[in-house]
């Protein structure tokens, strides 16, 4: 990594950390779905790119965010649509061990689709409870 990229690093932590403090739980869960997003992006540009190390720590990162979105979920509470939001997050993180291992763009994109879904499911919920 260059000193530019460390400092772009430094401060997009700062960033996030005072966007989540700042935050409701759905917007958590938004500011927590723009960085998956973004972290996702960033995978594909180092898959395309050659940059297998730097790919490896994006795709982990995107795998620990939606592990902890799923460990968030309310199962007691949520009835089936938790279990489905679940099962989902649990599929986009076994396609990306997969997309870790076959570097395909088409895997990638297809869990960059269903999140950008979910994540505009999201921002409907939170629009509606304001």
């Amino acid at each position: 990594m260059n000193a530019y990229s460390d400092s772009y690093d430094s401060y997009r932590s700062v960033d996030l950390e005072a966007r989540a403090a700042a935050a409701s739980p759905y917007e958590l869960v938004l500011v927590l779905f723009d960085g998956l997003l973004d972290e996702l992006a960033r995978a594909r540009g180092h898959i395309e790119h050659k940059r297998y190390q730097q790919k490896g720590q994006s795709l982990e990162k995107c795998m620990n965010i939606l592990n902890g979105l799923s460990g968030a979920l309310d199962y007691e509470g949520g009835g089936e649509v938790v279990q489905e939001l679940a099962r989902l997050y649990d599929y986009c993180i076994y396609r990306l061990s997969d997309v870790s291992v076959s570097l395909s763009l088409e895997g990638l994109d297809e869990v960059i689709k269903l999140l950008g879904v979910l994540r505009e499911g999201w921002e409907g919920v939170n629009a509606a409870r304001k």
